[in-house]
């Protein structure tokens, strides 16, 4: 004696065959994803090990500035990326204190000095 399959079900089981087929041909497809670190750790790779251990991170240097942008105001309201934070007059980054942000610079003053730090454009 053969077992029925009801429609519904022949209809269910086809649509969840087709939907495997497609979700196999798109990863056999797909280009594999390159992450382009730019000084900062790939957040898609796991902080533990398959063993259970941490990885090991570098600790940042507190002392390197790395000013990225400028968003000038001149009504005083500037800001800056600096190591990756937005930042505005004032604030402290790492051991250095930001002292103005200009249009086309960052002043900060670090174990006493004031050091200007000018924009990079096309890097």
């Amino acid at each position: 004696m053969k077992a029925k399959i009801s429609p519904v079900y022949r209809a269910l089981i086809t649509t969840l065959f087709v939907f495997l087929i497609a979700a196999c041909a798109s990863s056999a497809f797909s280009e594999e994803y390159v992450f382009k670190n730019q000084g900062k750790r790939d957040p898609f790779v796991p902080l533990i090990t398959p063993a259970g251990y941490l990885v090991n991170l570098e600790p940042a240097d507190e002392n390197k500035i790395s000013l990225e942008g400028i968003m000038y105001d001149p009504k005083g309201d500037s800001m800056a990326i600096i190591n990756g934070e937005l930042v505005r007059a004032g604030d402290v980054v790492g051991s250095a204190l930001v002292s103005s942000i200009e249009p086309n610079k960052v002043v900060i003053i670090q174990d006493n000095e004031k050091i200007e730090i000018e924009l990079r454009r096309g890097e």
